[in-house]
């Protein structure tokens, strides 16, 4: 397995299981100079782990980043960041009975199929354990952004049929929502967690859209043709656990303008700045950053392991009767909320640096 490096400039290689010792993770490009913040990191892993709510899966991992390199008196040395993230929950016998069975909409599968392997407790290396190893990464990106005072925000959009309104891009908003669905609509998002819990209790899952926006982000971050900034962050969304979509700009709403309407005249402001009267473009035109806000959508299915009953077949492909066993998520939106930022933050941070807008 090759792919398991993420980035140009600045490159995160990720490495463990679900059910291993740890999981853990090299960031290179770093520069050097920049302040480290412990409490920060530990506040913004504690959005993604495990075991934080009732509409959360019950594993309990404290999720504490243990960093091995590439600091120095608080700092960033300019060296390679290693670090580790211990697993302290994990539950193998959980799987005992599955292993022998391929899981509904799972990697078992195509893994085997692939790596002539059997499915592996909690996924392996394909189980959205991986994520925290991004989000720890997506930390120390954002202190390149801040240094530009870029912000990354994303937030629930719907899940369900329980959705924010079609025009809501979340301009307005200055961090991510503090309830434990991260929708901003604090009303909507007591609804949304009665969904969750309801479907919950019937063994069920449900799935969703996240919103980000993407605030003060420079002029000329992309490439025209292989490395458009928008490719690259649909390629680091889509690349999420569950996620099974990404537009940005006005995306497939859009197609329902004629071009009189979508199209975004240019102005200039009154200290000279090149703006757009709208926004159709998503802060991205010809794939490079125009200065506006960028701003996209992602949607994730429901959660595939579900408590109760699906036909599937074992390894043999006899037909078989499967009701998973374990600790899972009813529902994946809340916990992708820091997930989301931290792979956009990577993206920025690593066109910030190649495309020469950090110094």
């Amino acid at each position: 397995m090759a792919s398991n490096s993420f980035g140009k400039a600045l490159t995160l290689t990720t490495f463990g299981e679900s059910h291993g010792a740890a999981i853990g993770g090299i960031l290179d490009g770093m520069p050097a100079g920049i302040e480290y913040d412990p409490d920060e990191l530990k506040q913004l892993m504690q959005m993604r782990r495990p075991g934080q709510s009732a509409v959360t899966t019950s594993r309990n991992e404290k999720d504490e980043v243990i960093i091995l390199s590439g600091l120095n008196n608080g700092k960033t040395n300019g060296f390679p960041i290693g670090f580790i993230i211990p697993n302290e929950d994990a539950r193998p016998k959980d799987y005992s009975d599955l292993k022998q069975l391929f899981r509904p909409s799972h990697a078992d599968f195509t893994y085997r199929e692939k790596y002539g392997i059997d499915p592996q407790s909690g996924g392996g290396r394909s189980s959205a354990r991986e994520t925290a190893i991004w989000v720890a990464a997506g930390y120390f990106a954002n202190l390149l952004l801040k240094q530009k005072s870029i912000k990354v925000i994303a937030y629930v959009h719907s899940i369900g049929g329980l959705s924010l309104g079609d025009d809501f891009v979340g301009e307005k908003l200055t961090a991510t929502p503090g309830n434990i669905i991260r929708c901003p609509d604090v009303a909507l998002a007591k609804k949304m967690e009665e969904e969750i819990l309801k479907a919950k209790k019937e063994g069920d899952s449900l799935g969703g859209t996240i919103g980000c926006v993407i605030l003060n982000c420079p002029t000329g971050l992309g490439d025209p043709i292989f490395e458009k900034l928008h490719a690259e962050l649909g390629k680091a969304i889509l690349t999420i656990n569950a996620c099974k979509g990404f537009e940005y700009g006005s995306g497939f709403a859009g197609t329902k303008l004629r071009g009189s309407q979508h199209n975004d005249e240019f102005y200039a402001d009154e200290h000279g700045t090149v703006k757009t009267t709208t926004n159709n473009s998503g802060g991205i035109q010809g794939g490079i950053s125009n200065g506006m806000t960028i701003y996209f959508k992602a949607a994730f299915k429901p959660t595939s392991t579900l408590l109760k009953s699906q036909q599937t077949v074992n390894l043999e492909g006899k037909a078989a009767e499967m009701k998973a066993k374990g600790r899972h998520d009813p529902c994946v939106l809340p916990r992708a909320v820091p997930v989301v930022e931290a792979m956009s933050r990577l993206v920025i941070a690593d066109f910030l640096l190649r495309n020469g807008k950090y110094r």
